[in-house]
């Protein structure tokens, strides 16, 4: 695993965002210091960690999620560590947060068009992350069980006290940035959204935290 495969626009965003880690509240920091300790255990016993993220329609933030999540296990040389996604119900993944991911750096492309289209990431030496597309989180590819489930919307965490399958549950919800669709620059608020995922994941993955 190499972190110099990372496209050079996506790792001037990991780099900013490295930056800016003092942005993070500090309750959001003991929360996010759950996280880590959780991958620096299962990573002393386990060949493979997997997490799924999971926001009610699989259409945005647990897509930022899961891509933040294979970007900076990457950029941190973390082995074993697979990311996925998935809603309580499928739609789509959303154009427009295709879009913020591609502004920070992440090379997407379509690979099929449909009401549900897919898309791939290749990182520069290649390798692809997994297709992504809106499915529920039980669905195939995502694992059946022994993952740890990120629920990062209020309305998934309310509807999934438990996950069923998960041997870890953590909450950590953000702003679904579909309520600024009809606001003056909505491409600004996807963006921000984006970031603010990506701070966090590198946060909570950051060697200091993950041994």
């Amino acid at each position: 695993m190499n972190a110099s495969s990372l496209p050079a626009p996506l790792l001037r965003t990991i780099e900013k965002l490295k930056r800016e880690f003092a942005l993070i509240p500090p309750n959001r920091q003991d929360q996010l210091n759950e996280l880590g300790h959780f991958l620096r255990t299962e990573r002393a016993t386990a060949r493979r960690v997997a997490f799924t993220v999971i926001c009610t329609h699989n259409s945005r933030r647990s897509h930022f999620g899961q891509l933040w999540l294979a970007a900076a296990t990457r950029y941190y040389r973390l082995s074993g560590v697979e990311s996925y996604s998935g809603g309580t119900e499928a739609t789509a993944f959303i154009p427009r947060a295709v879009e913020a991911l591609r502004h920070l750096g992440f090379p997407l492309q379509q690979t099929a068009i449909s009401e549900n289209p897919i898309y791939q990431c290749h990182w520069d030496d290649g390798t692809p992350v997994r297709d992504l597309f809106s499915k529920v989180y039980t669905a195939p590819p995502n694992p059946r069980r022994d993952f740890a489930a990120v629920l990062v919307c209020e309305a998934a965490a309310e509807t999934c006290p438990v996950v069923v399958g998960a041997k870890a549950r953590f909450t950590l919800t953000y702003r679904d940035p579909k309520r600024f669709d009809d606001s003056p620059d909505p491409d600004r608020h996807y963006r921000e959204c984006a970031e603010q995922i990506g701070r966090e994941v590198l946060f909570a993955l950051y060697p200091g935290q993950i041994a």
